[in-house]
């Protein structure tokens, strides 16, 4: 597929190019000053990583006026602005962008995605690929939506990594769900109705809020997620990943590139993928659809939209295909046609391994960094990274699911899946971790 580009490539020049990227950590960076062809770009990190994905309080109001603070004292042309992180960060894009005339999609239909009701909305328009769903009012005694039953999700309109999301059986379970949702709920839905103040906003949307509670069909299958972009008028799908869970758990062991889902069921996919992007007006942007598909039924449900690429995919895509989707993040943000490499990598398989812990503890110990160095070294092919710092309680860690805690994200490359599962089984036996109850 071909793409015009709107504005010269950075190839074009030999001038490089600055592209600010909010909330830059050190694993990504290191992948994208390894990008093909954008080696001579400079990548500087706008805010913290801590200050937007983090344990930071500020509000989005108050994240968007330091973002501006830094972009004005910054001596020298702004080429590029982008990220790769959930909100806040991918709805501060579009509106720093707009403020400086970059490419990026337009708010409100980042916007779409990010509230979990909208964006059911918006899916109904145009595939029934989607779980019933329906509002939950918290405070006047709340009670399932009509015409949903047990079991079902009960899950904030703004969360991220299935934060305050339960799957509830029973009317006891619900009432739980409702209590904890009712206490954690502002954390995000309070700046994320500071968002909402940035657009004219369709009625039920309005009335709903950014701190409403969503209940949606329980649904199962396998689950895979739909890679792409949309640009100057097309949507191509470049790829699909495996989300595999602990056994009996709804906890994610690995992702797994590239997706062994037959081929008719891939094409389904994408085809919903494109037709629901098209609807939201998404673009120029990345984004990640994720999905169940039921091998018993065949049927497909959403599971949700994100407006943006999926930063744990990254070391995947590059291992099995020669680049990381970063590329073409960084091609849109610059105005350019993404140019993403197929199969040119050193592996045929490719996952990032999630090892956690389903119990509450205080680390008292964690690998070294000399432990990890030699994990590596021995084991060609495996990056290791600690999530937790030693004294922390893991219950005090951002980002966690509702059941569980991680302790290090393990990305391995392999030939296959037998040689994948080795791998990670020898380097599990290598971490040594320490914690007390």
């Amino acid at each position: 597929m071909t793409i015009p580009s709107e504005r010269a490539s950075s190839e074009a020049t030999s001038e490089p190019k600055n592209i600010f990227v909010l909330g830059m950590d050190e694993l990504n960076l290191d992948s994208l000053r390894r990008l093909p062809g954008l080696e001579e770009c400079r990548f500087h990190s706008l805010l913290g990583f801590d200050e937007l994905v983090g344990r930071s309080a500020a509000g989005f109001t108050e994240l968007l006026s330091r973002a501006q603070r830094q972009l004005e004292s910054f001596d020298g042309e702004i080429d590029a602005i982008t990220g790769y992180w959930d909100f806040p960060v991918s709805s501060l894009v579009p509106i720093l962008c707009q403020r400086y005339d970059l490419p990026s999609p337009p708010l409100e239909a980042v916007v779409k995605c990010e509230h979990k009701y909208w964006s059911r909305l918006e899916q109904q328009k145009v595939t029934t690929a989607h779980p019933g769903f329906g509002l939950v009012d918290l405070e006047n005694n709340p009670t399932m939506p009509a015409g949903l039953g047990f079991p079902a999700w009960l899950k904030p309109v703004k969360s991220f990594s299935s934060d305050l999301a339960y799957k509830v059986t029973s009317s006891a379970e619900f009432d739980d769900a409702v209590d904890n949702i009712r206490q954690g709920i502002g954390k995000i839905g309070k700046p994320f109705d500071e968002l909402l103040e940035h657009l004219d906003l369709p009625q039920e949307i309005a009335e709903a809020g950014g701190q409403a509670c969503l209940a949606e069909e329980a649904v199962k299958g396998r689950q895979v997620t739909v890679e792409g972009y949309s640009a100057h008028g097309q949507v191509h799908a470049y790829g699909v990943v495996d989300s595999i869970n602990y056994e009996g758990t709804s906890s994610f062991l690995r992702y797994q590139y590239p997706s062994n889902v037959p081929e008719a069921v891939r094409i389904r996919l994408e085809d919903i993928s494109v037709r629901l992007i098209e609807q939201i007006g998404l673009t120029p942007s990345t984004f990640n659809i994720e999905y169940f598909w039921d091998p018993d039924t065949d049927a497909i449900n959403i599971i949700e939209v994100n407006p943006r690429l999926s930063q744990s995919h990254a070391r995947l895509f590059e291992a099995v295909d020669g680049s990381p989707n970063l590329q073409c993040m960084v091609h849109l943000a610059l105005g350019e046609q993404p140019r993403l490499p197929r199969g040119q990598g050193r592996h045929r398989v490719a996952a990032k391994w999630f090892l956690r812990r389903f119990t509450d503890g205080v680390v008292r110990r964690v690998p070294s960094e000399e432990e990890i160095a030699e994990i590596e070294h021995r084991l060609p092919g495996v990056t290791v990274q600690v999530i937790p710092g030693q004294g922390e309680r893991l219950s005090d860690l951002p980002g966690q699911d509702s059941y569980s805690y991680e302790l290090a994200d393990i990305f391995i490359g392999a030939n296959d899946e037998a040689e994948l599962n080795e791998l990670y089984q020898r380097c599990v036996d290598a971490l040594h971790f320490e914690f007390s109850e």
